[in-house]
């Protein structure tokens, strides 16, 4: 039997299955991480192998694939909906279009675990093991994956718009996690994703000039990375132009970004509000301090947020889909 003690292993922190379970509550009952075992004994390998392949092509997607499967878990639970294409696509929602990437390596994955198991393992499933593998690859902790999902039937953009927000205040943030059963260390753990991959000037420019609206820009932020950060996205520059979340480690998962926060080195609002303000005091603050301290535990903490992220349900029926773009004819 294993111990619930954890490990360091190739400077990964690896948490046994026991601790995972004692330490994360809202395991769907019905998935199950050996789910495929008999029915496509190669799927985490070669989820792995096509995940290691993009991320040597560039960096910056395993970012990316953690944000696609969150942006995917907001709307309707993780049922691979943000895969869809069409009319009502969650592509086209404001939060995503021009924005979210990492469909064209889910394909990849998708074809190679169709040829090897076909009709087989959802996509939903596929995106969940290819955001755990991003962050192990990259230097973070290494978790097994609940397995089981179905693919969704329907996309919902109304709700994509709805996702949180890098404007929004942290009250709001807050309660949209709630909303999907997620609580106030969620926010904090899952907000330290940010530390790998980059953002748009669109998505912090208003922090530089004109932040309240006194032609001020947003005091919370260090003033050597506003000056930097003027520099990449001046006034009326191009808003697509991306700046790295932490400049120091920009493609590694570790627990800098914390140790950031506490600078005013915060890229985007939504990430210094954690340390910064007056809500901060008695919400997100003290996790904000205990992350910068001791990067174990906010692996930890980080692993039981994918795991109870991962497990959002929709309570919808659903199907496995040949091809993720589309529902099965």
């Amino acid at each position: 039997m294993k111990t619930q003690t954890s490990k360091v292993m190739g400077g990964h922190v690896l948490l046994t299955v026991f601790t995972l379970f004692m330490l994360c509550s809202g395991v769907r009952a019905q998935l199950n991480p050996d789910i495929y075992a008999k029915s496509c004994p190669s799927l985490v390998q070669i989820v792995r192998n096509q995940v290691s392949i993009a991320m040597n092509a560039e960096k910056r997607i395993a970012a990316s694939l953690i944000r696609l499967h969150f942006h995917d878990c907001f709307v309707n639970g993780c049922d691979a909906s943000i895969l869809l294409d069409g009319t009502d696509s969650e592509k086209l929602a404001i939060p995503n279009v021009n924005s979210v990437r990492g469909f064209e390596v889910i394909d990849t994955i998708k074809a190679a675990v169709e040829k090897a198991c076909p009709g087989v393992v959802s996509c939903a499933d596929i995106l969940t093991l290819a955001a755990r593998d991003s962050v192990c690859l990259s230097g973070g902790p290494r978790w097994r994956v609940a397995l089981g999902r179905k693919d969704g039937l329907v996309a919902n953009q109304n709700s994509a718009n709805n996702l949180p927000s890098p404007f929004e205040p942290l009250d709001s943030i807050i309660a949209k996690f709630v909303a999907v059963g997620l609580n106030t260390t969620d926010v904090v753990a899952l907000s330290g994703a940010h530390t790998f991959g980059q953002a748009k000037c669109d998505l912090f420019s208003n922090r530089l000039f004109n932040f309240t609206g006194a032609g001020t820009p947003d005091v919370t932020l260090e003033t050597s990375l506003l000056s930097n950060l003027r520099s990449v996205c001046p006034v009326g520059g191009n808003g697509n132009i991306t700046a790295p979340f932490d400049p120091n480690s920009v493609d590694a998962f570790d627990n800098n970004y914390f140790k950031n926060l506490l600078q005013g080195k915060g890229l985007l609002s939504s990430d210094q509000i954690l340390f910064s303000s007056d809500l901060a005091v008695n919400t997100t603050k003290s996790l904000v301090e205990a992350y910068s301290r001791s990067q174990y535990l906010f692996f930890r903490d980080f692993t039981c947020s994918m795991i109870r992220m991962g497990n959002i349900a929709n309570g919808a029926s659903g199907e496995v889909r040949r091809n993720c773009r589309v529902i099965n004819n």
